[in-house]
């Protein structure tokens, strides 16, 4: 007698991800009430289950969906504004004038439902955001259908959105608060970066953190201009005042970590941090490259970001896959720093491990959701197949995403988007780009 399920996916190769380096040929993936329930040959699966759909995949490579681990969904409005600047004049002279005069609720909602759209046609299940008004971005991913780590941002300066660091916090846990039965959300505190929130704001953040018990995600090392400046203002390097403050945990998410010390990487390693690397980010806003090689020596979790699509500007992480695998060799001197196994293991399980999520995300493994992504090999650019993990690092892009599931629904199928209208998208786009910048200037 065989089982009851709603959907049973048959590729030509699966990447489960856990074990690791392992690629099953000809398998098959079981689907029930959104959860794995069985990975098996798919010879043997007709007999164990009766689906109510079966989905065939003849020419294509099964992977967890992809886990972004650091964005700005809603500055998509903001794409190409300000290209080709370094950071602090980029975000001084630049986004935050933009950001004063336009963000609003609206605005993070509008440009949180195109990155979503964005995201999921190129296989990213779930993002980890930092931004304004997280109430607003958190409804335009539920209404795509998308998973979302919503970052309860923090600055010690007035905004729009908040006045000042305790008005963020209260903004933000009431939007937890309100949101917390959502199946497809979590939440990280955002302190912005060391920068822009004082010791008395950071303290603040940990206590309610560690109650909370949820991450703590910033902005780190992110430049050389951030170290020195922090060395002037406290006597210390950024890493060194955040252990002091008792911030570093398996719960502390830094982004970009670019420009980190042997002994920084060492203490990150110590506490279990992790990071949201951002190669593509970093390279064009002359940043640097982050030393992923010595922190995947030194056993520091490694996940992938985008950063936003102002200052990518592509929310791509088969990119930033392909990007940072080939930077870790040429920096490393090794060919197999990261291979192409290592950088899938980056894009999925290792964002879903820093978000506290990897016993629900980041692998095709039973028990967990599926959270899933196929790619199509079945074109001139990917022929031949002698490897499917390096064909999926090295050769695929996003545009060879046909199909896409969160918690088991159906979101992009033979590459179109379900849950969202791309015509009206982008419609959407240009009625914001003609308030930011008329055409006409």
């Amino acid at each position: 007698m065989t089982t009851p399920i709603d959907l049973l996916i048959e590729a030509r190769w699966i990447i489960p991800v856990e074990p690791a380096n392992l690629v099953l040929e000809n398998h098959a993936v079981a689907v029930d009430r959104g959860r794995i329930v069985a990975i098996l040959q798919q010879s043997d699966a007709n007999t164990r289950f009766s689906p109510k759909e079966v989905k065939k995949l003849p020419c294509h490579i099964l992977i967890p969906g992809l886990v972004n681990l650091h964005t700005h969904a809603a500055m998509t409005l903001l794409r190409g504004l300000a290209d080709d600047l370094p950071l602090m004049e980029w975000l001084q002279n630049h986004i935050w004038p933009a950001e004063a005069k336009h963000v609003s609720a609206q605005f993070v909602h509008d440009g949180t439902l195109l990155a979503c759209a964005e995201m999921l046609r190129g296989g990213i299940t779930c993002f980890n955001d930092m931004y304004f008004y997280p109430k607003a971005t958190a409804k335009a991913a539920i209404s795509s259908g998308m998973r979302a780590a919503i970052g309860l941002v923090t600055f010690d300066f007035s905004t729009p959105y908040a006045a000042d660091a305790d008005d963020y916090l209260a903004k933000g846990l009431a939007a937890r608060d309100e949101l917390a039965d959502e199946p497809l959300l979590s939440f990280c505190f955002a302190p912005h970066a060391p920068y822009t929130v004082n010791d008395k704001n950071f303290t603040k953040t940990l206590t309610l953190a560690e109650q909370c018990e949820l991450p703590i995600h910033i902005h780190l090392h992110e430049t050389k201009q951030e170290i020195d400046d922090s060395l002037q203002r406290f006597g210390i390097r950024p890493v060194e005042r955040l252990y002091r403050l008792g911030l570093l945990s398996p719960g502390f998410i830094a982004a970009h970590g670019v420009h980190l010390n042997t002994e920084e990487i060492a203490i990150l390693a110590q506490h279990g941090c992790s990071i949201a690397h951002c190669p593509s980010s970093n390279l064009k806003l002359s940043s640097g490259i982050s030393p992923v090689a010595e922190l995947a020596r030194a056993g520091v979790n490694i996940g992938l970001g985008t950063d936003g699509a102002a200052s990518n500007n592509r929310l791509d992480i088969f990119q930033e896959m392909r990007l940072a695998a080939l930077l870790a060799k040429g920096f490393g001197s090794k060919a197999d720093v990261i291979d192409a196994h290592k950088a899938i293991r980056m894009a999925t399980l290792g964002g879903a491990q820093a978000l506290g999520l990897e016993a629900e995300i980041g692998s095709i493994s039973i028990g967990k959701a599926a959270d899933l992504c196929a790619v199509n090999t079945n074109d001139v650019g990917l022929s031949p197949c002698y490897d499917p993990a390096s064909l999926l690092v090295y050769s695929a892009g996003r545009e060879h995403v046909s199909d896409v599931w969160v918690a088991g629904q159906i979101r992009v199928a033979n590459g179109h988007l379900l849950e969202a209208n791309g015509i009206e998208l982008i419609k959407l786009a240009a009625l914001w780009q003609n308030q930011i910048r008329p055409r006409n200037v």
